[in-house]
């Protein structure tokens, strides 16, 4: 293969993956949803045992969800969607800085005793996870499915 081509390939490569980290989540999970235009609301229960409850939710592809994250703790939390394999990279970033707080339209955090609300319009059908981001929540088994069927 002749070098231009190389570099043009690597190129778009890097530009795909800069795309994915400047919009702050996975397109293959769908995109911000609407709050106007919600089809469905699930309430995600988030405590300091490190489970959320229910720890999986199944949608139909195309829908809008509110999920409406309750802390009955006494601990800050957080619901991120993406997947497991990201998930565990961005955990393992705030472990390392955790003076940053990860932001992005896929994430919610929720202070003791307090609701967080996150809308997400689900496009594609597969299985993604949710997680808590706080160092140290995530490997004590704070995660979820959503299960996306057509």
């Amino acid at each position: 293969m002749r070098k231009p081509i190389r570099v043009l390939i690597a190129l778009l490569a890097l530009s795909g993956r800069l795309a994915q980290a400047a919009d702050g989540y996975p397109s293959v999970l769908g995109k911000p949803g609407d709050p106007d235009k919600v089809d469905r609301a699930i309430e995600i229960g988030v405590g300091d045992d490190m489970r959320f409850s229910p720890d999986e939710v199944r949608i139909k592809r195309g829908q809008t969800i509110r999920f409406q994250a309750i802390n009955g703790g006494q601990l800050k939390h957080m619901l991120v969607l993406g997947r497991l394999a990201e998930l565990k990279q961005q955990a393992a970033r705030m472990r390392k800085f955790p003076e940053t707080q990860y932001a992005g339209p896929n994430a919610v955090s929720i202070e003791p005793g307090q609701t967080g609300e996150l809308v997400w319009r689900f496009t594609h059908a597969g299985d993604f996870d949710f997680a808590c981001l706080v160092p140290g929540h995530l490997t004590a088994g704070m995660r979820g499915k959503v299960i996306v069927r057509p």
